[in-house]
């Protein structure tokens, strides 16, 4: 007799479950990403950006990524000159201006330890 109860107990609790979740992951798809938001924003393509920042340190970028600062959507770019500098150089995603290029103290730090370790 409580094999019989289990059972249809057991069911009803796997589908509460089941309905909470998929509850749950609806409400929070619901919320618009932050990424989403910030590239329909961007006038300008990662590609032109990336050249952009080039051009500017003289060197080959590593990284870049799109911010959200400040009501502006910027492209940040990790550039490598040829003798090893690292430039962070920002770069408006509206028109592909370059707002900013400053010497990475912190980045070239990492890369002097990492060759003392050899």
């Amino acid at each position: 007799m409580k094999r019989t109860i289990m059972i249809p107990a057991f069911i009803l609790a796997a589908g509460v479950a089941t309905a909470g979740g998929l509850a749950y992951a609806k409400q929070s798809g619901t919320a618009e990403n932050d990424a989403v938001s910030d590239l329909a924003k961007a006038k300008i393509t990662l590609v032109q950006a990336v050249s952009a920042a080039e051009a500017q340190a003289g060197g080959r970028a590593t990284k870049a990524e799109l911010d959200g600062e400040r009501g502006a959507v910027v492209f940040d770019v990790e550039v490598v000159t040829p003798d090893n500098k690292v430039f962070d150089v920002k770069v408006d995603a509206a028109d592909g201006k370059v707002l900013s290029s400053k010497l990475d103290q912190a980045d070239r730090g990492e890369k002097d330890e990492e060759k003392d370790e050899d």
